[in-house]
């Protein structure tokens, strides 16, 4: 037999790239390595600037300065509620001890009555030994009636009295409660502040340190200048009023001696009438009150330079530390004025004067929460405690932003 042609065709031999597919499997891996390593990193985030830091630094100090607030009207609140409730509880167990004073004596009452027990009015009057003798005991008994019915709503009166006592205390009792709770959530607000500030100055490089200090002394010129500024307005204001004053007292003198005829009738006429009625009423009664301002705010000066270099503590109201409004409380309590406890209650005290109107001793307020408070020494200059880590010190009131004046007394 002839032997058949095979059809089948001839294999090819593939070529294996087995280095190749090696090489790709190897860097679609490294890509893949790659890819994941970078979509799990967390981003890096570029360093705030230096001027950013002090911004948010200054800030977080200013909420920690509402907060220091707030933690002192509650603790305020705290105190006098405290003395309410205390005060409540104490009248509550005398009207208790009123009540079983009652009590007892109803006892008694009830007590002689079932010993004698209840004998009917008409077995009353057949048993006496004569109808004189019955009225005289009728008229015992009326008495002993009238005694034990005032024992009796003698009782119901102290009863409804504790309970009202007892209601308020249990009331102010809930109120305190809440003023403790904000009490606490305040210092812990105060806290998370401070915490978050320290934390921003601590990662601060000694190069970025000392830009910071930079900055800080630059603010520190700039309000120093403004204070000079308005401490030359106030100057020249007061000479020019000196010349006014002057040349109205001169005039009034004059026209004195032109209406008084001769001298001495004039002399004594002017100095009588004139000084009281005109100098008196106009400049006199306009210095006295100056004068007694004038007074108060020394006593409140000296008090407030005495404690320049001691430290800042929120919630501080000395005499070792201060806060802001602590040491404004303080030093007005030595010239006999009392000032609330807080900034937010001290603004609304006494009367609002211009910021170029400034005497000594009035209070200036910062910021637009009314957050910081210090004492006005004139110049354009106070002394005040700044925040935490400062001390007591004079300072431009144009370091902050300025909110309002006021002249406490």
């Amino acid at each position: 037999m002839p032997v058949l042609a095979s059809h089948r065709k001839p294999r090819t031999k593939v070529r294996t790239t087995t280095p190749a597919v090696g090489f790709t499997t190897a860097a679609l891996a490294s890509v893949t390595l790659l890819s994941t390593q970078s979509a799990t990193a967390a981003p890096v985030e570029p360093k705030p600037a230096i001027e950013d830091v002090q911004k948010k630094v200054d800030e977080l100090y200013r909420q920690a300065g509402s907060a220091t607030q707030q933690y002192n009207r509650a603790k305020a609140a705290s105190t006098a509620q405290r003395a309410k409730v205390d005060t409540l509880l104490s009248d509550v167990a005398k009207r208790t001890e009123k009540i079983n004073e009652a009590r007892r004596e109803l006892g008694a009452f009830a007590a002689e009555q079932y010993r004698t027990g209840g004998i009917a009015p008409t077995a009353t009057f057949f048993l006496a030994d004569d109808p004189q003798a019955y009225f005289d005991q009728s008229r015992l008994m009326s008495r002993s009636t009238e005694r034990q019915q005032k024992a009796v709503d003698d009782f119901r009166t102290q009863q409804a009295a504790a309970s009202k006592k007892r209601a308020e205390a249990v009331q102010s009792l809930e109120s305190l409660t809440e003023t403790q709770t904000t009490l606490r959530s305040s210092k812990q607000q105060v806290q998370n502040k401070l915490t978050e500030a320290r934390s921003l100055l601590a990662k601060l490089t000694a190069e970025e340190k000392a830009r910071l200090a930079e900055l800080e002394r630059k603010k520190e010129a700039e309000a120093k200048e403004k204070a000079e500024k308005l401490a030359r307005r106030q100057a020249a204001e007061a000479k020019e009023r000196e010349k006014r004053e002057a040349a109205e007292k001169k005039a009034r003198e004059e026209a004195a001696k032109e209406s008084g005829g001769d001298s001495g009738s004039g002399s004594g006429s002017g100095t009588g009438t004139g000084t009281s009625p005109g100098s008196g009423t106009g400049t006199g009664t306009g210095a006295g009150t100056d004068g007694s301002y004038a007074a108060k705010a020394e006593k409140v000066l000296a008090f407030a330079r005495a404690q320049i270099g001691k430290p800042y503590v929120w919630g501080a109201s000395g005499p070792a530390s201060y806060d802001c409004s602590g040491l404004t409380q303080a030093a007005w309590r030595e010239a006999g004025v009392t000032l609330p406890r807080t900034t937010w209650d001290q603004v609304k005290v006494g009367t609002r004067v211009a910021t170029s109107d400034l005497q000594p001793g009035d209070l200036v307020f910062f910021y637009d929460d009314i957050s910081h408070v210090g004492i006005y020494k004139g110049d354009g200059m106070m002394i005040h405690a700044p925040k935490p880590g400062a001390n007591v010190r004079e300072e431009s009131i144009y370091y902050m932003p300025i909110y309002g004046s006021v002249r406490p007394a």
